[in-house]
């Protein structure tokens, strides 16, 4: 087995010093143009990221067996080299980018992941804001232990993607360099992927890189202010309620529907979907309003928000 770091729990004390940091900069330094942070907002946050601890430890038991038993079934092996990694770290992000879509066009997928959606704040406590039901992610990955990846091998690069877009859940960054805009994640591309507009809904992917959404049609420049949270937000703090809400409305809608197809629609069909209407990722995006040739406006740019199309 290979000798891989935690990195997610070495990386446990920046999380907290860098979240720190960053309320500080609030109160010293207040941002109109910025949502900051909100205390019960904030604690729901940390809230669901200790609780995902504790159900990821659960959930990677049957996880961890499914991939052991393809990984002895597999003749194929990668070894963890200095050389392997960075490309078992290209290869991860790419499927990450893949299960990441996915999560946000079927609704049963959505419905795990909208957890992280949930907060109409926008803050590094808000990457903390992990669901509980994370079994949905592992069949995405399948390939990459069939193709000879060592599990801890995946889980090290799983990991790793996770620190990284740890500090991009920030309205404190407005831009990096045009290079690293047009290569990686940034705060400035997650920040759309975060907003409730209807041109910017379902739009940047990328875990570490942003490049897929370029080469797949995902990608959205930042250029009027993000409006954060979901289409139809929730309104609760109540963690229990936080981690499970569009199951319930999933199970309301099967209870109402009007025959099979309705159901199985409701379920895998997109967040948006009903009888007779198209599911929000498939309906053509709302045109965001391009940049002014001086250059796209930042996170506080006075734009009008675009409407929203459906609810999530």
């Amino acid at each position: 087995m290979p000798n891989l770091p935690d990195v997610v729990l070495w990386s446990i004390p920046a999380f907290v010093l860098l979240a720190v940091v960053e309320m500080v900069s609030y109160r010293l330094r207040p941002a109109e143009d910025a949502q900051g942070y909100e205390a019960k907002d904030a604690a729901t946050s940390v809230g669901m990221g200790l609780g995902s601890l504790f159900f990821d430890f659960l959930w990677k038991i049957p996880i961890l067996a499914v991939y052991t038993a393809l990984y002895e079934l597999t003749p194929l092996r990668v070894p963890v080299l200095w050389w392997t990694v960075p490309l078992m770290l290209l290869a991860q992000d790419f499927f990450y980018y893949w299960s990441h879509r996915g999560h946000h066009v079927v609704r049963i997928l959505w419905a795990s992941h909208v957890v992280h959606h949930s907060s109409r704040r926008f803050n590094l406590t808000t990457a903390l804001r992990q669901p509980w039901t994370s079994l949905t992610v592992w069949p995405f990955y399948v390939p990459l232990v069939v193709a000879g990846v060592h599990p801890a091998a995946l889980a090290f690069c799983s990991s790793a993607s996770l620190v990284y877009q740890f500090w991009i859940h920030t309205e404190r960054i407005d831009r990096m360099p045009r290079w690293f805009e047009f290569v990686f994640n940034t705060p400035s591309h997650h920040r759309v992927h975060h907003a409730s507009q209807g041109g910017y809904l379902d739009r940047n992917f990328g875990g570490i890189l942003i490049v897929w959404d370029r080469l797949f049609g995902s990608f959205v420049a930042e250029t009027e202010r993000p409006r954060y949270g979901l289409t139809k937000n929730i309104d609760t703090y109540n963690l229990l309620k936080v981690a499970t809400h569009e199951y319930v409305s999933i199970a309301k809608d099967l209870r109402a529907a009007r025959g099979w197809g309705e159901r199985a629609g409701r379920v895998f069909r997109g967040p948006g979907w009903g009888p007779g209407t198209a599911a929000v990722a498939a309906s053509p995006p709302a045109a965001v309003p391009a940049p002014s040739p001086a250059g796209a406006p930042g996170p506080g740019a006075e734009t009008a928000p675009a409407a929203k199309s459906a609810s999530a």
